[in-house]
């Protein structure tokens, strides 16, 4: 089921326009190797100097359907989000979970109780960095259980 439903999702899910190009970086797995579960709250910190010409995303998608979490109040972070509080030497740390920990919920994506989750990081206009690796997205770090 999960091979299927990502195989629709990668087909026809794609933007109209993307710019010159588009990336994804999707992870299964918690830096722990453990599978990413809705219940449990997770963090990334995503470094600085994104190499994305046009802009950067990190979107959330249920495991079971390839789409969006139902009834979800936040699906999405991107650069271009003012509201989202960046760090001082320019990395962004963005929070997954059921609840938003407490003064972070500018840097929050919902996840659902008991429901598999796989966050992407979408790179528009995607630049050499990110290709010749000396540009690292971290995996993501579990913080806590409902």
């Amino acid at each position: 089921m999960d091979a299927r439903g990502f195989a629709n999702f990668a087909a026809f899910a794609m933007p109209k326009k993307t710019g010159t190009s588009l990336v994804y970086l999707f992870t299964f797995r918690d830096g722990r190797g453990e599978r990413l579960s809705g219940e449990r709250s997770y963090t990334v910190r995503i470094p600085a100097n994104v190499p994305a010409k046009q802009y950067w995303s990190m979107i959330v998608y249920a495991v079971h359907t390839a789409a969006l979490i139902r009834e979800a109040p936040v699906v999405t972070l991107d650069s271009y989000n003012q509201a989202m509080q960046r760090n001082a030497d320019g990395s962004v740390d963005i929070y997954f979970g059921p609840k938003p920990p407490a003064g972070k919920e500018a840097n929050w994506i919902y996840t659902a109780p008991g429901k598999a989750f796989f966050p992407a990081m979408r790179f528009y206009d995607p630049d050499k960095p990110l290709f010749d690796r000396t540009w690292k997205l971290p995996d993501l770090e579990q913080i806590s259980n409902l």
